[in-house]
């Protein structure tokens, strides 16, 4: 089968999921790609037109599959291209989506590029959200952008929509996070100072503020704990990151974006303790990678984490408000290794491409012969 994936905003977890799947599939993969650089508010609305002249530039073979992801606006580019890809079946898979994605303090949505995963959803044969509180979060609230309007708001198409619409969580390179061979080994953990780590982005979506209002408590308390924050910042002259850098300088460990892979794995593996504190999260690839490095995650009871652990987690893994994380955190430093457990890396190893790259192939031949999303192999449609 050849499968076209269009990735209009090829950076982060975009880029790692269409390269990793074009690696791994047993279908011939063709990528197209656009870098961030443009930004996304910009790809959302030109990346359409130039990937339908980037594909009429190509002689590629028959498509039998189109993939897109959430950037781009599917409906204009199978409208540019209708006589290339007018045989093929056509899946969207969704990152993300601009109807739920929360907002900075103060910003109003604009309702142009929640339109434009709309009507991506209305062309696809097929959606596949990476997680079920993404996909309920988005179906729960799409009513509400046609309803908006007086007339002709359609509104039986959103079950039309929920109807081809799956979750296929994403495949996630995790190998590439073991020890190499030939490497010197890893430090070991640390049974009397615990590593606290955080691999998120350094943006308000992310919460960084609870995160170190967390670590100031623990301070407060007396208890002795080591820092690694790794996470990308967007600005890392922010007064708050600075403010946080400074009073943590004696407990940190590694402080900053860390962009090559031996470092990134040596600080994972040096770590006790994943701690999430976001107000989004679709997924948690950052959390899936340090449980798979042996981490013990600390995660908000709500969004994509409560899928992502077994129910058996629940009880100490996730917290209900900034208060008790500061609370499991206190109760969880002293014992990390008794809390650690093989089981965790487990719940990690299943995202691995090596058990996922089958069940994307499984379900995107499925997508091309016609099946009701309920019968694809490993995809879900519902929570």
């Amino acid at each position: 089968m050849h499968i076209l994936w269009l990735d209009a905003f090829h950076g982060g977890s975009h880029a790692a999921v269409s390269q990793g799947y074009a690696r791994f599939s047993q279908h011939t993969v063709t990528l197209l790609t656009l870098s961030t650089a443009g930004g996304w508010r910009w790809r959302m609305r030109g990346a359409a037109i130039t990937f339908a002249r980037e594909l009429r530039r190509r002689a590629l073979p028959p498509i039998d599959l189109v993939v897109a992801t959430d950037m781009l606006d599917l409906a204009t580019f199978l409208g540019l291209t209708r006589d290339l890809t007018a045989r093929a079946a056509v899946a969207l898979y969704m990152h993300e989506n601009q109807l739920t994605y929360p907002l900075p303090p103060g910003r109003t949505r604009d309702l142009a590029f929640p339109w434009v995963n709309y009507t991506s959803a209305l062309a696809a044969d097929a959606l596949f959200f990476n997680s079920a509180f993404h996909r309920n979060a988005f179906l729960a609230a799409l009513p509400g952008l046609p309803g908006r309007y007086h007339d002709h708001q359609e509104l039986d198409l959103i079950e039309t929509i929920a109807a081809r619409s799956c979750v296929l969580p994403p495949g996630i390179d995790l190998t590439r996070l073991d020890p190499p061979r030939a490497a010197a080994p890893l430090p070991p953990r640390s049974s009397s100072m615990p590593v606290i780590l955080w691999n998120s982005r350094w943006e308000y979506d992310k919460a960084p503020e609870i995160f170190f209002a967390a670590l100031d408590e623990l301070e407060r308390r007396g208890i002795d704990f080591r820092v690694i924050v790794i996470g990308e910042h967007i600005d890392p002259r922010h007064p708050a990151f600075l403010s946080a850098r400074e009073r943590l300088a004696t407990r940190a460990l590694a402080w900053g974006y860390v962009p090559d892979l031996e470092t990134y794995r040596r600080l994972l593996h040096q770590a006790d303790i994943i701690v999430s504190t976001a107000i989004q999260e679709f997924f948690g690839i950052a959390v899936v990678e340090a449980m798979y490095c042996g981490c013990i995650p600390l995660l908000p009871h709500r969004l994509s984490y409560p899928e992502i652990l077994p129910a058996q987690y629940h009880e100490w893994c996730l917290y209900d408000s900034p208060e008790q994380l500061s609370d499991r955190l206190c109760a969880m430093i002293p014992t990390p290794a008794e809390r650690r457990a093989d089981g965790l890396r487990a719940v990690a190893a299943q995202y691995d491409w090596s058990q996922m790259a089958a069940r994307y192939d499984a379900a995107f031949s499925q997508v091309v012969t016609g099946r009701a999303c309920g019968t694809i192999p490993g995809a879900t449609g519902t929570s």
